[in-house]
């Protein structure tokens, strides 16, 4: 493993929730809580001025992959653990040797290159924006929407690329039908172009309800482990576990706990608000370690403010009104038990909630930006969940 900058062997803890409320018992010997903490480990700092998006991260070979997304243009930049920017360089645009528009964030593959899934087809560069190879895609449409943050992106396996089925035009998303017809994950494969849609809702899921849901609420968010695929659709607060290979079955489903989470259960009205988006819940990126599911997610708006939200009111109004709801319903981090029981549940105060990366079995974030302060660098750490079980004694 490439050598980290240490800016102190340890961190003090970084949070700390009691959970003895939601202890278990332990026989004739008394109970038990659990004690649920993350620990900063190591930490990158990269002088940079301003406003990067970190895509991969590979510890073994000591390489941060991060980019600036302008209206116009698309640096993508190369650093080190030392937090040297190493190159720096845009395949954006018109360009013979350019992936077109981005299609996911960028994945690192090894220690010479990474891998860009893009509008052109599968391209890979090395680490001074040469070009090594490229593929087109074999099938093409533009993308419904695309996530491009730390987090979000494809997940390597058996040289194979999971992820999100970004849309089809062949199915209306404004139906019942779409609900059937829907595949959610994609196997996608760099040597030849190909994509494999795959996976559908199960019979038990809120989708097959015969209720209505805004588009996209269904976005998976979704991560590999134990040779299983661990998802959650959108806003529906189920891990569902599937094989990695064909038939892809369903071999279970886990209902979760979450704290104060609202999130919308259908509508029998086809015209589905679109402002739910901004006030439903949703889970945003799910994790799983040291046998825990590590879980991002939004809360959703009161009752009240989901009235609030539907006021007329003006443009400023609403700005100020957005701006209140960002600081109130802020992203939380649960951490659950292979049951869906939460063990643990706080905001991760100057962190990024749903920057989550699992890299090389670390856990990866980054920091939370000051935004009434204009920085000239930015911060990734290294966090370890602990999970320390402390037994009650009776008096």
């Amino acid at each position: 493993m490439h050598p980290l900058r240490y800016l102190s062997l340890i961190f003090v803890f970084l949070f700390s929730c009691n959970s003895g409320n939601r202890s278990q018992p332990e026989g004739d010997t008394g109970e038990k809580a659990v004690s649920i903490s993350f620990e900063k480990l190591d930490s990158v700092k990269i002088d940079y001025l301003g406003n990067p998006t970190v895509h991969d991260i590979d510890p073994q070979s000591g390489t941060i992959l991060f980019m600036e997304h302008r209206q116009s243009s698309e640096d993508i930049m190369v650093a080190d653990f030392e937090g040297e920017i190493l190159a720096s360089f845009s395949k954006l645009g018109d360009v013979p040797d350019g992936y077109g528009k981005l299609m996911s964030t960028l994945r690192i593959e090894n220690d010479e290159s990474f891998l860009v899934y893009g509008y052109n087809g599968f391209m890979t560069y090395d680490f001074t924006g040469e070009l090594q190879s490229k593929e087109k895609l074999k099938t093409f449409r533009v993308p419904n929407f695309t996530r491009k943050s730390m987090g979000f992106g494809m997940e390597k396996w058996e040289g194979n690329y999971l992820y999100i089925d970004q849309g089809s035009s062949h199915i209306d998303y404004y139906s019942l039908e779409a609900y059937n017809e829907m595949r959610l994950l994609n196997w996608l494969d760099p040597k030849t172009g190909a994509k494999e849609p795959f996976i559908q809702f199960p019979e038990n899921s809120i989708f097959k309800s015969g209720k209505y849901f805004f588009r996209d609420s269904w976005a998976p968010a979704f991560t590999l482990a134990d040779d299983k695929i661990y998802v959650v659709f959108g806003i529906e607060p189920v891990i569902y576990v599937f094989e990695t290979s064909p038939p892809y079955s369903l071999l279970s489903s886990i209902p979760v706990e979450l704290e104060d989470y609202r999130y919308f259960n259908g509508s029998i009205d086809k015209s589905v608000d679109g402002i739910l988006r901004f006030t439903s819940g949703s889970i945003l990126n799910i994790k799983k370690i040291a046998g825990y599911f590590v879980i991002a997610y939004f809360p959703g708006y009161s009752d009240a403010d989901k009235e609030a939200e539907n006021e007329n009111k003006t443009h400023q109004e609403n700005l100020l009104f957005r701006e209140r709801m960002l600081k109130k319903y802020t992203k939380r981090i649960a951490v659950v038990d292979t049951l869906g029981k939460t063990i643990g549940d706080f905001v991760p105060e100057g962190l990024v909630a749903n920057s989550m990366l699992v890299r090389n079995g670390e856990l990866w974030m980054q920091e939370m930006p000051d935004e009434e302060v204009e920085q000239d660098f930015f911060w990734l750490f290294r966090v370890e969940l602990r999970v320390n079980e402390l037994k009650n004694n009776e008096d």
